[in-house]
C-alpha cells in the first residue's frame, strides 16, 4: 500500500514557505509544523489537517514524535464520515486504542450524516444494535417498544410526538451487562433520536428542516460512546435508552394546545410542536432513573439558545450536581472536547409556565426566548430522580456542522464520544 507520509515536525516551515506556515510539502508526503514552545495546539493541528485532507488523499503513515492525542485529533479533522482508507500509527502499542477510536467515530458520524428516508427510527434502532452486537463480547439484552405498544406502556412523549407520522416511533433499550451477576447499573445513557424534524404544527422553514436528520445526533453519540466504551474495556452495567421519532405533519400529530399526562403524572402543554426533543427525553429520563443507576447522561441536539450560547465548537452542559459537573469536565479537557457548563437550577422548572398544565413544553415566543437552553434543562429536570443519582445534560450544539470548516470536515462531528466514554469506564 502507498502511504501518503505526515511527518511532525518542531521548526518552522523552511523557505520559500513562509515561517508561519503550518504545513509545507515534499515528494513522499507533508510536514506539519507545531513549534515545541506551545502548550499542544489543538486547533493549529486541525487547520494543519485540513489542509492535507484537501489534496484528496486517503492512506496516512504518521512519522516522527506522534502523540496519541495528536494523531486522535489528526483523524478526528481529516475523517469525512465517507471515510474508506488506513492508517499506519506513529506508535503500535497504541494500535489497538486508536483502531477503536476510528471505528466509534465513523460509527457515529455516519449515523448522523444520513439521509432522513435512509433512517427511520426503526432503521436508527436496528443500526445501534448491530454496530454494538458487533463490538461487544457480551450477550445484550435488548427491549423494543414501537408505535401503539409505547402508548400502552405509558410512554406518552415518544408516542406524541412520533404518531403523526407512518413510520412508527420506538423506544429502544438496550443493557450491556459483562458480568451477568445481580449488578446495579452504574450508569444510563439516554439519547434524542428524532430521526427528521419538520418541527410538526409549528413548522420549520425550508432552510431550518435542511439539516434535521442531525436531529438524532444524541442518539447516535451516547451509542458510539458506549460502543467506544466497550471496545476499552468497560466492565460494569450500563443501560442505553434511545428516544426515536420522526417530527412530521398529518391528520394524527400532535397539535399546539394538546396536553400530555406522563407517566409520573406530570400533565405538559404543547405551546410549540419544534420543541419535541424534551418530550422524547422525558420518557427516557423516567425509564433510566427506573434503573436507579447512579448517574444519568442524556445527549440531545435540543436547542438553537444553546448554540447561540456557545457556538458550534462547544456541547453545552448542565448538571445540579457540581460534583459530576466538575468530574465531567475535567475529562473532557482530558480528552481535548469542547464542553462548558450553562446555569441550572430547581427553579428553572417553572420557567414554563401553563393555565392548563402544571408546565408547558416551552415558551409561546421564538426560540423559547431567554435562557431557552436552561429552561429545557429546567423541564427535563421534572422527569429525573436527580435527589438519588447525578444527572447530566448534554445540549450538543458541536454535533454537527452543514458545511466543511477549516477545522472540521462536513457534517457530524462525534465530539463527546470520549468524554462520555472515559466516564463510563470511571463511574
Amino acid at each position: 500500500m502507498s502511504y501518503f507520509i505526515v511527518e511532525l515536525s518542531e521548526q518552522v516551515a523552511p523557505a520559500p514557505y513562509s515561517s508561519s506556515s503550518l504545513v509545507s510539502f515534499k515528494e513522499e508526503g507533508a510536514l506539519v509544523h507545531l513549534p515545541a514552545s506551545q502548550p499542544f495546539p489543538v486547533r493549529a493541528l486541525q487547520k494543519a489537517t485540513r489542509k492535507i485532507a484537501a489534496l484528496g488523499v486517503s492512506d496516512i503513515k504518521f512519522k516522527g514524535p506522534w502523540t496519541f492525542e495528536q494523531q486522535l485529533t489528526f483523524v478526528q479533522s481529516f475523517c469525512g464520515s465517507d471515510f474508506s482508507g488506513h492508517f499506519d500509527w506513529a506508535d503500535p502499542e497504541h494500535k489497538v486504542d486508536l483502531e477503536n477510536y476510528l471505528n466509534a467515530l465513523l460509527f457515529t458520524r455516519k449515523m448522523v450524516n444520513q439521509t432522513p428516508e435512509d433512517m427511520p427510527p426503526e432503521a436508527l434502532a436496528d443500526q445501534v444494535e448491530h454496530w454494538l452486537k458487533e463490538v461487544s463480547s457480551t450477550t445484550l439484552k435488548i427491549k423494543r417498544l414501537t408505535g401503539e405498544e409505547l402508548k400502552q406502556a405509558g410512554w406518552m412523549g415518544i408516542y406524541e410526538v412520533g404518531r403523526g407520522s407512518v413510520r412508527p416511533p420506538v423506544l429502544l433499550e438496550i443493557d450491556y451487562h459483562p458480568s451477568g451477576a445481580a449488578d446495579d447499573v452504574a450508569v444510563a445513557l439516554v439519547g434524542k433520536g428524532i430521526t427528521f424534524d419538520s418541527g410538526g404544527y409549528s413548522i420549520k422553514s425550508s432552510e431550518g428542516m435542511l439539516d434535521m436528520k442531525c436531529d438524532m445526533g444524541g442518539a447516535a453519540t451516547v451509542a458510539g460512546a458506549l460502543g467506544l466504551a466497550i471496545m476499552q474495556g468497560l466492565n460494569k452495567r450500563v443501560k442505553l435508552y434511545l428516544c426515536c421519532a420522526e417530527n412530521l405533519i398529518s391528520g394524527h400529530a400532535y397539535k399546539v394546545g394538546d396536553v400530555i399526562t406522563y407517566k409520573n403524572g406530570t400533565r405538559v402543554e404543547i405551546v410549540n410542536t419544534d420543541a419535541e426533543g424534551r418530550l422524547v427525553l422525558a420518557d427516557g429520563l423516567m425509564a433510566a432513573s427506573e434503573t436507579k443507576a447512579g448517574l444519568i447522561i442524556d445527549a440531545a441536539t435540543l436547542t438553537g439558545a444553546a448554540v447561540a450560547a456557545v457556538g458550534r465548537e462547544y456541547n453545552a452542559m448542565f448538571s445540579l450536581s457540581d460534583e459530576a459537573s466538575d468530574a465531567f469536565l475535567a475529562t473532557a479537557k482530558q480528552v481535548n472536547e469542547p464542553h462548558w457548563r450553562l446555569p441550572l437550577e430547581l427553579w428553572h422548572q417553572e420557567q414554563c409556565p401553563s393555565p392548563f398544565a402544571d408546565t408547558a413544553n416551552s415558551r409561546p415566543q421564538k426560540g423559547g426566548g431567554a435562557g431557552g437552553a436552561s429552561n429545557a434543562a429546567g423541564f427535563l429536570s421534572r422527569f429525573v430522580d436527580h435527589q438519588n443519582c447525578a444527572w447530566l445534560h448534554l445540549d450538543i450544539a458541536a454535533a454537527y456542522s452543514r458545511d466543511a470548516t477549516e477545522f472540521m470536515p462536513a457534517g457530524g462531528t462525534a465530539i463527546g464520544i470520549r468524554t462520555i466514554a472515559h466516564t463510563l469506564l470511571k463511574a
